[in-house]
């Protein structure tokens, strides 16, 4: 018994100190509490352990306390602040016994319980996201931001991430990835208090359909489409600079790049992902690309539909590539 006790003991060791790769604290935080906990342990009760080292969440909650309770328990006479970071009780309640003080725990815990069971949803402007989207989602948008919100940049580290819905679910948005984005806490809800977009208007913009456009017609002009996904599309190039020369549009008509919808940008850019990996599987002599775009008739665009070329690009498929997409202007290439 005392072999088997050492081996296992040796194991766990091991595993700690060499073989566990580590890109977060959650396998020797889990370890340690089921060490804690005689080796069970509930998911809620883990889920707690994870928190507590969780700074991100700390914060949002913090940001709570001072926003909403702290300012009505003040108000009423009952809290006072000291410092920046500590509340205590006012002067008032300091003699309250301890008898007094298990009676008014019992209280408060009878009043948790009973909101609770009125409001089911307390927590859903956390949760919202959680049940309408899967986990690998979840997991992709926020992978896509590189674990950062996309409005002001700020890391999951210092700040809880929500993966949120550009246009929102209850204006007839969608779950596409090309409609959702990561967001810190902050962002999101400042984007909720002052978001004044006419979301209706913009869903309906995407269905907008030019019946003279080439792109907007691709069947019609028997153009084979190689990918697409809810608001862009890629097929190749009829006048391809290099062997599989691929255009990306928006579905919707628009000639002007900057003019494109944030989920448009994030659908075209997906579907220029899709297809780089695609080309590269494909073809083992591409060796690089250039993504270009027109913008405007000066700037040499001749069909006033938003496309953006992907050019797969060949060792010493040109004498001298150097400068690449400067070369729009040729004198101004080489440099």
């Amino acid at each position: 018994m005392k072999n088997t006790h050492t081996n296992a003991y040796n194991r766990l060791k091991n595993f700690l100190e060499t073989k566990m790769r580590m890109s977060h604290i959650y396998q020797p935080l889990f370890i340690q509490e089921l060490l804690k906990s005689n080796g069970s342990i509930t998911l809620e009760e883990i889920a707690n352990a994870f928190l507590r080292y969780d700074k991100s969440q700390q914060e949002y909650y913090a940001h709570i306390v001072k926003t909403m309770p702290s300012k009505i328990l003040k108000r009423h006479g009952i809290i006072k602040q000291k410092g920046r970071r500590k509340y205590s009780f006012t002067k008032e309640f300091n003699d309250i016994t301890s008898e007094e003080a298990t009676e008014l725990i019992k209280l408060c815990t009878e009043k948790i319980e009973n909101f609770l069971q009125k409001r089911k949803d307390t927590y859903n402007h956390r949760m919202r996201n959680f049940n309408n989207l899967s986990g690998s989602l979840r997991y992709k948008i926020i992978k896509r931001a590189n674990a950062r919100c996309e409005a002001c940049g700020i890391s999951a580290e210092e700040r809880a991430i929500d993966v949120d819905h550009i246009i929102p679910k209850n204006k007839g948005g969608s779950d596409d990835e090309s409609n959702l984005q990561a967001l810190c806490y902050k962002c999101n809800r400042q984007k909720r208090d002052t978001d004044a977009t006419d979301f209706k208007k913009q869903k309906e913009s995407y269905e907008l359909r030019d019946n003279q456009c080439i792109f907007c017609n691709l069947k019609d002009n028997c153009i084979e489409i190689i990918a697409e996904n809810e608001l862009a599309i890629a097929f190749y190039d009829n006048y391809a600079v290099t062997k599989y020369h691929t255009l990306i549009i928006p579905k919707r008509h628009i000639a002007n790049y900057f003019e494109l919808y944030q989920p448009e940008l994030n659908a075209i850019n997906q579907l220029i992902q899709q297809q780089r990996k695609y080309l590269e599987n494909k073809d083992n002599t591409i060796t690089g690309f250039n993504i270009g775009v027109n913008i405007g008739e000066d700037a040499g665009q001749s069909i006033f539909h938003v496309h953006i070329h992907l050019i797969p690009r060949r060792h010493a498929d040109m004498k001298n590539p150097k400068g690449g997409v400067r070369g729009v202007i040729p004198n101004k290439q080489k440099y």
